[in-house]
Parts: structure tokens; C-alpha cells; sequence
């Protein structure tokens, strides 16, 4: 009899409930079909070795999560994931634009993100513009550092309109973006 030795992940969908990535391993916090790890992401260790993790994926979860009071399940979040990320890996974080109703049409969402939330996963701008979230000073502050790229996904309404058009609506109309788009680099 041969058994097959167990290989770690090395790619992560997560929240991925029951729609999980073809050759990801899926992580939520719920047993459902395709989860393959289920835990507490905005508080427990992750069971993932330092440096370990190739490419993440993360759909519609980490609206889920929240940073009231002391529960900083956000900074855990990306806390986490810059510890099992290699170097140079990438992550996908969708997430519902602040916005649309995409987030507010959902109860079980918390406080929803806005576009200055990547600021805060650089160490540099955290130093000179928001001390009191890094770990050097808060012991449940950020220790992650990520160069963040992101755009969005727009409303079929938006979709044949020039650029000048799009960073107008985007300015001033509620609803013309639905999702953010981002992809964050471990440095």
C-alpha cells in the first residue's frame, strides 16, 4: 500500500464557504463543503508555517471582520497573512466598495473599508501618520508591510463611460463603484 504524504498549501482561498478556488485549500470560519480548514481568521494563529504561502485569494470575507473596540480582527487579518506569505507573493482581497449597497444589503457585514485602508499596511506611512496602529506601540497593531495596487468594479452603467467620466461618478455618485479590487504584495 503506497500512502500519499500530505503536502502543506501553498495557495489560500479565504472565506471561501463553499465556492472554493480550483488548487486552493480552502479556509473559513465554518465547516461547509470545500473548506478544508476551518478556524477563527480574525484571531487565531493561523496554521500555516512562516513564509510558506505562495498566493492567496479572499472574496466578500474581510467586510466580515471588524476593528471595534479592542477586537482588531482586520490588523490579525493582514497581520497573519504577511506572516505566511513568501516574500514577493501576492494576495486578491475583494470587497464591497463602501458605498454600494453591496455592503450596506448585507446584515452580517461590520463597518465597511474605504480606500485609505491600504495606508495602514505600510510601516512607513504608520510611523509618520498613525503611530498608535503599529505593533511598535500598540501590542494588536499592524506588523504587516505591503505594497497595495487596487481598482474597482463598476455597475453595468459605467461601463461604456470615458475615464474622466468614471473618476467623476466615482467622486460623487453613491453606487458607481460596487467592489474593490485590490492586490497586495508582501515586501
Amino acid at each position: 500500500m503506497v500512502t500519499k504524504k500530505k503536502t502543506a498549501p501553498t495557495k489560500l482561498d479565504i472565506g471561501c464557504g463553499k465556492n472554493k478556488r480550483e488548487g486552493f485549500h480552502g479556509v473559513d470560519q465554518y465547516k461547509m463543503d470545500g473548506v478544508d480548514t476551518v478556524m477563527k481568521i480574525g484571531s487565531a494563529k493561523w496554521p500555516f508555517a512562516d513564509n510558506s504561502i505562495e498566493e492567496v485569494h479572499c472574496s466578500h470575507f474581510i467586510e466580515h471582520l471588524t476593528n471595534l473596540g479592542d477586537k482588531w480582527e482586520r490588523v490579525h487579518f493582514f497581520n497573519e497573512l504577511y506572516r505566511v506569505m513568501k516574500p514577493g507573493a501576492k494576495a486578491t482581497i475583494i470587497f464591497p466598495h463602501w458605498c454600494s449597497s453591496r455592503f450596506y444589503g448585507d446584515p452580517t457585514h461590520k463597518e465597511p473599508l474605504s480606500e485609505m485602508w491600504s495606508y495602514y499596511l505600510n510601516p512607513e506611512w504608520r510611523k509618520s501618520d498613525a503611530p498608535h496602529t503599529d505593533v511598535k506601540w500598540n501590542p494588536n497593531g499592524y506588523s504587516c508591510n505591503f505594497q497595495v495596487t487596487y481598482g474597482y468594479s463598476f455597475g453595468p452603467e459605467l461601463g461604456a463611460r470615458n475615464q474622466e467620466y468614471i473618476q467623476f461618478a466615482l467622486a460623487n455618485y453613491k453606487e458607481s463603484a460596487q467592489d474593490l479590487h485590490a492586490t497586495l504584495t508582501k515586501l
